[in-house]
């Protein structure tokens, strides 16, 4: 589900989840992927009573120095 915030993600084998990728990582000029994409991602926090995660999508990663 796309949100002007970001991207809810469904995670195989946790369907009880809430995972967002926040739209402040994606690179500018770069479109939020289509409902249905599969994606790769880093989780950067998680909270495990809540089921919450947040990711950052590996296309959305600065370039490698």
């Amino acid at each position: 589900m796309r949100q002007p915030f970001g991207v809810f993600i469904r995670v195989d084998g946790l369907p009880g989840a809430v995972v967002l990728a926040q739209i402040a990582a994606m690179p500018y000029g770069m479109e939020l992927p289509a409902v249905g994409a599969c994606r790769e991602g880093e989780v950067l926090w998680h909270d495990h009573n809540e089921h919450q995660v947040r990711v950052r999508l590996d296309e959305w990663k600065p370039p490698a120095e």
